[in-house]
């Protein structure tokens, strides 16, 4: 379990894992899934897109624009690999994922494993398969 220290503001101050009491706020002890849920709404809240309307994008268009010097070339590659992964929560291996989208395995999982530290991405210990992220 991990906990998250809030200031008297309601701000984050910290993520622990071990739980204390602070003098000027209140402890709360939070699963790591739980973390990630308010992470995500706390962006939706300050209108952040929401991760989940990542299948409104085109994969093929972003192929097309990966030569365009105008666009990141490696935030069109991350957001390629993320909407790779379908929005009902069918895993996928990452080996899969690259194939697909033409890229190297170990560049595809450096992005899945970034994915799934930001709560867009799980990955499942027993088949080392990910999927997205769903509400918790």
């Amino acid at each position: 379990m991990a906990t998250c220290h809030y200031a008297a503001d309601g701000s984050i101050v910290s993520i622990a894992s071990v739980a204390t009491m602070s003098e000027n706020g209140v402890s709360i002890e939070l699963s790591k899934a739980q973390i990630n849920r308010v992470i995500r709404e706390a962006a939706h809240d300050v209108g952040m897109p929401d991760p989940r309307m990542i299948d409104q994008l085109d994969v093929d268009a972003f192929n097309m624009r990966l030569d365009d010097v105008r666009f990141s070339r490696s935030l069109l590659r991350g957001l390629m690999v993320l909407a790779a992964f379908p929005a009902d929560g069918a895993d996928r291996a990452v080996t899969d994922v690259a194939k697909q989208l033409g890229m190297g395995v170990s560049t595809t999982h450096r992005y899945a494993a970034t994915f799934v530290e930001v709560g867009l991405l799980e990955r499942d210990p027993v088949s080392r398969r990910y999927r997205r992220a769903g509400k918790v």
